[in-house]
């Protein structure tokens, strides 16, 4: 019979009730796929109020690898590996590392799924693995990197729009000098450093990923980054790309509804009890596996209270009257 310390010690080791439940949703999925299912499922949406008042790390960042680090530790890795994928996006340099890193665990053997979101890096992601798979309801994004929150690609032409300007029409001087006074004078450099390095990255992935097999998987690897990476083409480093405009790319992907209902309702089960999580709970990033190993990051820091409202005193009754 265990004792009060053993008793209170398995209580504290079980999690909250948002983290048995999914957990138990994560474990379904695996046991359905007979493979490794790994959650990396940022709340940035739920939060937003707390990146208001600025809380990072919803980010993909370096601090991730040791959550997939402590995750994959013990996996049987000749499963393979499904990824649920839900991320704004990040650091290019931790998105790489991180793509090596996992790509050294499960060689090509890589699915991700993306029940919702794939934005920006969480594509590159994404485009590193050997398959994805997407809802009607899931999306990707564009591929152009991000320099201090601006796509470097919106930069460099607004960079380049002036300089055609101010050589056809120097009286444009005056009009342009505040925009261009905003950048640093590297900052051009970093721009075009930024998209020739992410450029190349998912290039090199996509040629020895899911295009690896094919003749011309050059050109169709131009074609994906052409297509993604350029914000000319994309207009906005919001743009959502759906299961459509994936597959018109030659992309790798699978719709979830072709899988079957029970591949459907298993994955939205997950996703919808990290959303749980994430919205209900200080957590606000969650690294999981199907064995209950975590490593969740929780806000640390309270919402500031609005101020307070009086209400408007209403008048009360006469005291004369009877």
């Amino acid at each position: 019979m265990p004792n009060w310390a053993q008793l209170l010690s398995e209580i504290n080791s079980q999690g909250s009730v948002h983290d048995v439940v999914r957990r138990r949703y994560v474990k379904e999925l695996s046991n359905l796929t007979g493979r490794n299912v790994i959650v990396y499922y940022s709340g940035w949406l739920e939060k937003q109020d707390l990146i208001r008042q600025g809380l990072t790390g919803f980010e993909v960042n370096d601090s991730d690898k040791n959550g997939f680090m402590a995750v994959i530790h013990g996996m049987d890795r000749s499963k393979g590996l499904d990824l649920i994928l839900h991320t704004p996006g990040g650091d290019i340099a931790a998105t790489e590392s991180l793509v090596d890193y996992l790509r050294a665990m499960f060689k090509n053997d890589i699915r991700v799924i993306v029940p919702q979101l794939a934005m920006s890096a969480g594509t590159m992601i994404a485009l590193s693995s050997d398959e994805i798979i997407l809802g009607k309801h899931s999306s990707l994004g564009p591929i152009d990197p991000q320099i201090n929150g601006a796509p470097a690609h919106a930069i460099k032409e607004e960079f380049d729009r002036a300089t055609r300007d101010i050589s056809i029409n120097p009286a444009s001087i005056p009009v342009w000098q505040p925009i261009i006074a905003k950048y640093s004078p590297t900052l051009i450099g970093e721009c075009e450093k930024a998209i020739d390095w992410s450029n190349k990255m998912v290039k090199q992935w996509l040629e020895t990923g899911m295009f690896r097999d094919h003749s011309d998987k050059e050109s169709k690897a131009d074609r994906v980054i052409s297509e993604l990476g350029d914000h000319a083409l994309t207009q906005t480093h919001a743009r959502h790309i759906s299961f459509e405009k994936a597959a018109g790319l030659d992309l790798k992907v699978t719709r979830l509804e072709s899988l079957g209902q029970d591949m459907q309702n298993a994955v939205l089960s997950v996703h919808h009890a990290c959303g749980l999580t994430v919205s209900s709970t200080p957590a606000f990033k969650i690294i999981e596996n199907q064995n209950d190993v975590g490593f969740i990051s929780s806000a640390n820091m309270m919402l500031t209270p609005a101020p307070f409202q009086a209400m408007p005193q209403q008048p009360g009754p006469d005291p004369q009257q009877p």
